[in-house]
């Protein structure tokens, strides 16, 4: 099964990474290389949350679109990124995100694959 490990940071993540750069690299670093070497990780990407802001393009009912500056949902978590790992089930995919190292929350949700 497929499932989509998507990275939520916070203020206070994101302080505590920067506390110590080099310690939270390597221990990511270490995490996802764990996962790569087990054949698990499909993939991902991180997103650059630090110098940019998003855009959010809404869709009205009549076919109009807004766009604006600033997250969907804006709060206290913004989206960091995802990885994309393939394991036998739920629980699996629930132990990989607790062994991340660093303080981000961490949403599992399973990847619908078309048959």
């Amino acid at each position: 099964m497929k499932f989509a490990l998507v990275i939520f940071e916070t203020d206070e993540s994101r302080h505590r990474i920067q506390t110590d750069r080099d310690a939270y690299r390597k221990a990511y670093e270490a995490w996802i290389g764990q996962v790569a070497a087990s054949g698990k990780l499909v993939g991902g990407n991180a997103l650059e949350t630090e110098h940019t802001t998003p855009v959010t393009v809404r869709k009205a009912a009549d076919g109009s679109s807004t766009a604006a500056d600033g997250p969907t949902h804006p709060g206290t978590e913004t989206l960091g990124g995802w990885f994309v790992v393939e394991v036998a089930d739920r629980a699996e995919a629930v132990a990989l995100a607790r062994g991340l190292p660093t303080p981000e929350t961490i949403e599992i949700w399973p990847i619908l694959e078309s048959a």
